[in-house]
């Protein structure tokens, strides 16, 4: 049987748990600064990532019991790789897994409170064992009075409340730790953003607005499959959605799908990802595994839409620019591109052509390729990784772009879910498609 919980009762209860946190991490680090003092390039270089490994510890295990917003953040830094030591982001992965369930009593008692009955009354059945568990709320099947399959998404209670203190603390830790190497005032405006669409992705009542403006810029496209609403059992903390079933990213070849089945998926989900970008500009946020299903037609099913960032045309448009500049190797035009991103320092020199080829010929070989590029065996994350100490030196050029952090956290997030898929596909014209179209070109 799953192992299951009750989240933190108090905000107190929260506090002092993330606290403590903080306390280990901060001592860790002192203890490493003074032992450094005495100490060779190379052991302080040994002694830094065996301290970065227990903090990593340290933290996912905290952040995974308490759910809410901090695993959250965990989960998005695990996916944004230059934000954190590789020994920190390597931990926090844990956290994309599916979490420990919290006792059904607590989801009845949420759904009554929300609904005004408990399950057992406003459902013909519901399950009581999670379909899924995740950071800020679980998953349950059930089947509506009139007969139709549905799943009912359940906030875990007083995850909304603990939304800004869990977020000040954790950013203490970060800092006490010396595990942000970026100014304070790009650390605050990171945190800033994920605040604001932590506060969004609280609000079911929002991600059901969402689920219908994206049915609707998709509703021309058949293998592209978005639950429909069912409204009457459906709260600001409880959302009930049509059951669309679909087999997972990493279990297509166990359920017997051929490699061109599988291409095709890879394909249509590389459209979808084009299309919202470039066309509609607004992007589904959160690509995590779970939130994707597949079935052999080609289908492609969307799970969740809390996480939802409105792109400015502008970031639009510089992320698109990147992108051309960089295929084509101009790389002074990629620098351009970088501020008005602001992910670049500005005053700062660039960095140079050669930091950006190396770069270039890692993140942008599945365009450059006119063949087949297998993803099953692709090392743009290993490849990437040996170059870390090249960005660390040229840090203080660079900062979060927070305008476009969901756009580089849904680039990230497809890479995983096409290497887990198994997905050969040539996305160099499907690509230029997108970011040569004359809605573009200026």
């Amino acid at each position: 049987m799953a192992k299951t919980n009750k989240p933190a009762k108090t905000r107190t209860a929260r506090f002092l748990k993330l606290a403590g946190m903080t306390a280990s991490v901060a001592g860790r680090y002192a203890g490493q600064k003074l032992q450094d003092a005495f100490s060779d390039e190379e052991s302080k270089h040994s002694r830094r990532s065996a301290n970065y490994s227990k903090m990593a510890n340290d933290i996912t295990d905290t952040l995974g019991e308490l759910k809410g917003a901090v695993m959250k953040v965990g989960q998005i830094a695990s996916q944004t790789q230059d934000l954190l030591p590789k020994e920190i982001s390597e931990a926090l992965k844990k956290l994309q897994k599916e979490a420990p369930p919290v006792d059904f009593s607590v989801i009845a008692q949420q759904v009554e409170k929300e609904l005004g009955a408990p399950p057992s009354e406003l459902f013909k059945s519901f399950d009581s064992k999670p379909y899924a568990a995740a950071s800020i709320g679980q998953v349950h099947r059930a089947v509506t009075k009139s007969g139709i399959p549905v799943v009912v998404k359940v906030q875990y209670p007083g995850v909304d409340r603990s939304v800004d203190s869990d977020l000040k603390q954790l950013k203490l830790t970060l800092k006490l730790g010396g595990l942000l190497k970026m100014p304070k005032e790009s650390v605050d405006a990171l945190f800033n953003e994920i605040r604001i669409r932590l506060n969004e992705e609280l609000d079911y009542d929002q991600e059901a607005k969402n689920l219908r403006a994206f049915k609707k810029f998709h509703e021309g496209n058949e293998k592209l499959l978005i639950p429909r609403v069912m409204n009457q059992l459906s709260s600001l903390r409880v959302l009930t959605l049509e059951f669309i079933e679909g087999d997972a990213a990493d279990e297509l070849e166990d359920k017997g799908y051929s490699q061109t089945q599988i291409n095709q998926l890879g394909n249509n989900l590389f459209d979808m990802l084009s299309a919202q970008l470039f066309d509609f500009q607004c992007i589904h946020g959160d690509p995590h595994p779970g939130n994707f299903a597949f079935r052999k037609d080609g289908s492609v099913i969307i799970y969740d839409f809390g996480c939802v960032k409105k792109l400015k045309p502008e970031i639009v448009q510089a992320y698109r620019d990147a992108i051309v500049a960089s295929i084509s190797e101009d790389y002074e035009a990629v620098d351009s591109a970088l501020l008005k991103l602001g992910a670049r320092v500005v005053g700062q020199a660039s960095p140079g052509k050669e930091f950006y080829k190396i770069w270039r010929d890692i993140i942008f070989v599945p365009f450059l390729i006119g063949e087949l590029f297998d993803f099953a065996d692709a090392d743009l994350h290993i490849s990437s990784a040996k170059y870390t100490p090249l960005f660390f030196k040229h840090l203080h050029r660079f900062k979060p772009p927070v305008e476009s952090l969901y756009i580089d956290r849904l680039v990230s997030g497809h890479y995983w879910i096409l290497k887990s898929m198994g997905v050969q596909a040539a996305f160099k014209l499907p690509l230029a498609a997108y970011i040569y179209s004359d809605r573009y070109t200026q």
